[in-house]
């Protein structure tokens, strides 16, 4: 079985200290990795720096939140991909649902953002899913895979890039698709890259995100074609992270 991807995503939590505390928690539980889980961590960009200079040398790399289409200008409050990557950043999460829905992003605007990433020599992880409205219309495979098809340039599947399921309606809200759900929505997205890149489509890895813990995590990471996770509330706490990364271990 391929490596599993455990990315955190720390959202617009942590001051300085916080970042420091938690990196420092990781530093000391990192060891020398955990199996067939790589580590991945997501601070807000203010903290970026500090975490990656704790963990410089362990296991757990560290990516931005999102990204400008530009490499530099006038985007007055904006950070481009060549700045995550002079922090010491690796990977950027794009199309978040929470930029979709809160920034007004679409597929092409993320599409752009991917291509910024690869030209700054980031791994773009790129998000996709689902409202509870458009599920119960029966219309989340229309939405993913549209999302596929405008979101992911030529040759994404060439490199490494990434693809994480997140169903909106699961994410911050307790709730989780069930193993049954996940199997059949990851088999649809690998399908879809397929047909969209050929054979490299079934090397790509795809994550799922939504409300995942440690409780929950061996179950989902388990399930066929899924790659890993895109970890929320529960990357805010060592010892949970942690679990959810030796759970991807035993899968």
């Amino acid at each position: 079985m391929s490596r599993q991807l455990i990315a955190g995503n720390w959202k617009m939590n942590g001051l300085t200290a916080d970042a420091r505390s938690l990196a420092q928690a990781l530093q000391s539980g990192a060891g020398n990795g955990f199996g067939h889980a790589d580590l991945l961590v997501c601070p807000p960009f203010t903290q970026i720096s500090t975490v990656a200079g704790i963990l410089t040398g362990t296991a757990i790399t560290v990516g931005g939140q999102d990204c400008h289409m530009q490499a530099k200008g006038a985007h007055t409050g904006d950070i481009s991909a060549p700045m995550l990557r002079d922090l010491g950043a690796t990977h950027v999460i794009l199309g978040h649902s929470e930029r979709r829905q809160n920034h007004k992003e679409i597929d092409e605007t993320v599409r752009e953002k991917v291509l910024a990433a690869r030209s700054a020599c980031l791994i773009p992880i790129v998000c996709v899913g689902e409202t509870e409205d458009q599920r119960s219309a029966d219309g989340h495979e229309d939405v993913v895979g549209w999302q596929i098809k405008g979101s992911l340039p030529d040759g994404f599947a060439d490199g490494e890039g990434v693809v994480a399921y997140e169903p909106v309606w699961a994410i911050g809200t307790g709730r989780t698709a069930t193993e049954q759900d996940v199997a059949a929505m990851h088999a649809f997205i690998r399908a879809e890259l397929v047909r969209q890149f050929g054979d490299a489509g079934h090397k790509t890895r795809i994550l799922y995100g939504g409300s995942v813990n440690a409780k929950n995590a061996a179950g989902l990471l388990a399930v066929a074609d899924v790659g890993g996770a895109l970890v929320g509330g529960a990357s805010l706490k060592a010892q949970d992270f942690f679990a959810i990364a030796a759970a991807a271990s035993r899968g």
